[in-house]
């Protein structure tokens, strides 16, 4: 009896997929069937594509630049037909209190974390409409949840792609557009390397489920809202944070 794979016949476009969340979410996908555009503005991406074989390719790709998101659509739809679904996945997280932020990472926070996002999301409108759908997930954090001491920048733009997925995901609806975030909180990824052992020790202690949140963690949610299993799912804040927000 053949196996029935969650995402099979859907293209996807991962972003962020060089490493950590993202790239495991672009495997976990492609074990699911899909077929999957990895982009990520570090070039190592294009290992992992060629990792999954002839289900996958990689674009370079700047996040904060409308011009190529354009070109990461063309060539999903060029290279696999059409295109299903969009994780908006990249992010940065440079942590500093607000005297010691600058202009300059409080900018780069929003063209990556808040401006990359509402590109993905007008960049794929057109090709799911003449699909007649799709399913659009915003990686957020619990920092777009709550409030967090030396996050400024990175509070107020994940607030900022919070406030766009709600937006979207009544403006999208009657087209069959789904969109939803997903609010992690502590993962073990190479993005915890910008916090000191002390603040991560600190951190844990928070957690009620006692450990910190994994990528296969992340990607099983992902994935559901990635798959008709979730179809009637649109508008949903799910975080997945061990507890830490209760």
């Amino acid at each position: 009896m053949k196996e029935n794979k969650k995402l099979e016949g859907k293209v996807a476009i991962i972003t962020g997929a060089a490493r950590g969340q993202g790239a495991h979410e672009a495997r976990r996908f492609v074990s699911e069937g899909a077929r999957v555009v990895l982009t990520d503005i570090n070039d190592s991406g294009e290992e992992v594509a060629k990792e999954l074989g002839e289900d996958a390719i990689f674009v370079q790709h700047d996040v904060g630049d409308e011009d190529q998101w354009n070109q990461v659509v063309n060539a999903g739809v060029e290279t696999f037909g059409k295109i299903d679904v969009l994780v908006n996945n990249a992010g940065i997280f440079n942590p500093g209190s607000i005297e010691s932020t600058t202009k300059e990472s409080f900018e780069l926070h929003f063209r990556v974390n808040q401006l990359g996002v509402f590109l993905g999301i007008k960049s794929v409108i057109a090709e799911m409409r003449r699909g007649g759908g799709g399913s659009i997930i915003n990686i957020s954090s619990i920092a777009g949840l709550r409030g967090y001491s030396d996050m400024i920048a990175y509070c107020s733009t994940k607030w900022g792609g919070r406030g766009a997925s709600l937006a979207a995901a009544k403006e999208l609806a009657p087209f069959q557009i789904r969109l939803n975030s997903v609010h992690p909180g502590l993962v073990d990824t190479p993005m915890l390397n910008d916090h000191t052992p002390e603040a991560l020790a600190q951190y844990k202690t928070a957690i009620p489920l006692g450990r910190m949140g994994t990528c296969d963690d992340i990607a099983e949610i992902v994935l559901f809202l990635a798959s008709d299993l979730s179809a009637n799912v649109t508008g949903a804040e799910i975080c997945t944070d061990g507890g830490m927000t209760l």
